[in-house]
């Protein structure tokens, strides 16, 4: 069964700010859980197919993703490849003006690979997710 996860933030930064830090995968360990990054493949000159390795705070094995869709500041996509027992991950920044700053909407949507698993995998990406949202949110704020 298909789950969903929606987090949505506001940043005071405008969404050009916001989504520079979103796009490039190298300034993830300045304001997220990430602590290391590493490029397995490059993307095409718009960092469209770019395949990442992020290695996160508390696990053991990284997670492996692929960029599929950059929209200048407007939205990021990317999808899992590895790391995490749950298949068919896609996830969307999406961004858009509010005012002086900008409404950023984090949504996901996956499936779990074990059965009866869905939920729990559903509220530990809430949480995280959540908190990476609230991170580039604050980060873009204070960019100069």
């Amino acid at each position: 069964m298909v789950q969903r996860v929606d987090v949505r933030v506001r940043s005071e930064a405008p969404p050009e700010r916001v989504y520079r830090l979103a796009a490039d995968s190298s300034t993830w360990p300045e304001w997220s859980p990430v602590l290391r990054y590493e490029r397995e493949r490059a993307g095409d000159a718009h960092g469209v197919g770019e395949v990442r390795v992020f290695h996160n705070k508390g696990r053991k094995e990284p997670t492996r993703e692929e960029v599929v869709e950059l929209t200048p500041n407007r939205r990021v996509g990317y999808v899992l490849l590895s790391g995490l027992a749950i298949r068919d991950y896609r996830a969307f920044i999406d961004l858009s003006p509010d005012g002086d700053g900008t409404a950023i909407r984090w949504h996901s949507s996956f499936e779990p690979k074990a059965r009866g698993t869905g939920w729990l995998y559903r509220r530990v990406l809430q949480a995280v997710i959540s908190r990476y949202a609230k991170a580039l949110a604050a980060r873009a704020a204070v960019e100069d």
